[in-house]
Parts: C-alpha cells; structure tokens; sequence
C-alpha cells in the first residue's frame, strides 16, 4: 500500500472466494457473491493514503465504514491510488460503474453522498488500463493513478 500521509483518492481490490451474506450496519443484511469487488473511497483527513489504506487492511476494533464489515471474508490483492487534496471519488465511482461487468452493491459506501454505490462486484477483476480510460470520461484531470499490488502479509 502506499505508505504516505499525502490526501488521495484510493480503489481497493478484493476478492470472494465464495459468496455469503454480511449484516453492514444501517444497510442490514447484504448478499455478496463470490468475484472481484472494487471499492472506492478518499482519504483527505489525517494520515492520508496510508492511514486509511492500513485501517482498511486491519481488523478494525469497532467497525466505522461499511468496509469494515467484510474484514474476514474478503482477500485484498491490490490498490489503485493518486494523491491529490481534491475529491475524485465521486469521479472514480462513476468511471468503475461505466466498466462492463460492473454491478454495484446499492448505496454500500455511499451514505453520505449521491452515488448509487462505492463498492462494484465484477466477475473478473477489472483491469486498470480499462478503468484509466473510463475515468479520463468523467474526468480528464484526474487520470494519473498508479498500481500496488498487495503482497500476502499486506491483504
């Protein structure tokens, strides 16, 4: 993961070995099928990139995004980053929803805004030149976004 306290905005991906049902808080009980999924999220505040990525990597103690409560039951392969103090997530939510194979999980991730999701199930993982060229789409500013992919100590 980055390991940086520069503000960005982030794509995590994980993979479902099979599928199950998670209880996500106010969203109640939700179905996940087994694939790639995608999540999108921003990290402006206090630590940057690497604070945020490392909670999301960890066992959180109590969980505070919806993220959080798949902690156990999906694999982390790889992150999707670019550092900026602008919001881009509402961009690159749009620009993963634009990509075949895209289904979002209704209103996961995205409570506090008007996105109809911020984490996307595919069948296969999506490829990161795909998404580059979809996001230049919605936003041409925007499309300098770099790869790790996540050793197993890290996922």
């Amino acid at each position: 993961m980055p390991n940086c306290r520069k503000p960005g905005t982030y794509a995590l991906l994980f993979s479902a070995k099979r599928g199950f049902s998670a209880t996500v808080g106010a969203l109640g009980t939700v179905r996940f099928s087994k694939g790639a999924y995608v999540y999108i999220g921003s990290a402006l505040g206090p630590g940057g990139l690497g604070a945020r990525l490392q909670h999301h990597l960890s066992r959180p103690n109590r969980p505070h995004w919806h993220l959080d409560y798949l902690h156990g039951r999906v694999k982390a392969t790889a992150v999707w980053y670019s550092s900026s103090e602008e919001r881009f997530e509402h961009d690159w939510a749009n620009a993963i929803a634009a990509l075949s194979g895209a289904s979002g999980v209704s209103r996961f991730g995205s409570s506090d805004c008007d996105c109809d999701s911020h984490l996307f199930h595919f069948a296969t993982p999506p490829q990161l030149r795909n998404f580059r060229r979809a996001l230049k789409r919605f936003n041409p500013d925007c499309t300098s976004v770099y790869e790790r992919v996540l050793p197993p100590q890290e996922r």
